[in-house]
């Protein structure tokens, strides 16, 4: 029989090979779940990882890599601060809807004016907005002691609820015949996020994620703050003694990961989603858990994690357009590269270990 003994310290091997074996299984598992549904699994894998980069249609899919990368890099890069302190904030996906709300609502309110500050003021807003909605559960967890992952995860729902009653309410656009959804920031031209480098899919929300990467690894390896942090999760008692504040670290990681969710809302809207909708809300708060544990809580390592994740969106777009797969499938191939990272996760902290059978 096999058992699993703790290591002494975790196996540098075992953390770094983690992420690659989790996409090599996933790939695996994946192929055989297309099969099931009677797809070729080789062609749809090779959909999914090889056409948008460079399949017939990889001129149209390439800038898209960008485009869906950069809210999940911006929203996983806020997480991972706080995973790394043990906070855990399981309610992005409600922080980047509010923040898109803040943010659309002060552009709004400014129609028709023509001024290059309302784009910025309008990322402020947005900012604001995701970190309000952030504070909640740091309240709650640090005078009551809720649970941070319960109270973040139902607000998701109540986000939703508000998003819905702007699209038909205060936020629906006038013009629209009725129609629930606000003016479309496209034809708006002070408040549109459009791409700065025509083609390349780039635009402002992308360039605040590449900022973040960067001002994360100074904050964790040059700044006080960072030490603490890395200091509350590891060893939480010692950074008691060193005079860490709980509840400060508490608020502090769930607000920066609050306003980056915030603002990644905020560019979306504005750019490629391009309207306050029902359906605004993209899965992008709940797929940036997975971004962030498969770059190892590493800014860099969610840079590149980003990049394969939306490289998924893309292709799995992609496959159910060629192959006619079911956006089903694809939300479950997502999901397995979790599952596999947690389960080959469990190998960098054990060892399996033959167990010796019991003496007559």
């Amino acid at each position: 029989m096999l058992r699993l003994e703790r290591r002494p310290t975790p196996s540098r091997l075992w953390t770094a090979a983690t992420p690659v074996l989790a996409v090599i299984a996933t790939m695996i598992a994946g192929g055989l779940l297309f099969a099931l549904l009677g797809k070729p699994p080789v062609e749809a894998i090779r959909t999914i990882f090889w056409d948008p980069l460079f399949g017939q249609y990889a001129s149209y899919s390439r800038p898209q890599l960008l485009v869906k990368a950069g809210p999940l890099i911006l929203i996983a890069i806020g997480l991972s601060l706080g995973f790394r302190a043990q906070v855990w904030n399981i309610g992005a996906e409600g922080q980047y809807i509010m923040g898109a709300l803040f943010g659309a609502a002060v552009g709004l309110a400014a129609y028709p004016a023509d001024s290059v500050l309302l784009l910025p003021a309008m990322a402020v807003a947005g900012a604001c907005g995701g970190f309000l909605w952030a504070m909640i559960p740091a309240i709650l967890k640090t005078r009551f002691n809720t649970n941070e992952i319960l109270v973040s995860l139902m607000l998701v729902y109540v986000a939703q609820h508000m998003m819905s009653a702007a699209s038909f309410g205060l936020l629906r656009n006038p013009e629209g015949m009725g129609f629930p959804g606000s003016r479309n920031f496209q034809q708006y031209p002070a408040a549109f996020n459009g791409e700065l480098i025509p083609g390349t899919g780039m635009h402002w929300g992308v360039v605040a994620a590449f900022c973040a990467v960067i001002g994360a690894y100074v904050l964790l390896s040059r700044h006080i703050l960072g030490f603490q942090i890395r200091v509350a999760g590891e060893a939480p008692r010692a950074a008691r003694f060193a005079g860490v504040s709980p509840a400060l670290l508490t608020s502090v990681c769930l607000g920066i990961s609050g306003a980056l969710a915030g603002l990644a809302g905020l560019f979306e809207v504005t750019g490629p989603a391009g309207q306050i909708t029902t359906d605004f809300a993209s899965g992008y708060g709940f797929t940036a858990i997975i971004v962030a544990f498969l770059g190892r809580l590493n800014p860099f390592g969610i840079l590149l994690a980003g990049l394969l994740m939306a490289l998924t969106y893309i292709g799995g777009e992609l496959a159910q357009l060629m192959l006619n797969l079911p956006a089903a499938a694809i939300q479950a191939f997502q999901g397995m590269l979790l599952f596999f990272l947690l389960a080959f996760d469990v190998l960098a902290n054990f060892r399996l270990r033959l167990a010796k059978g019991a003496r007559a």
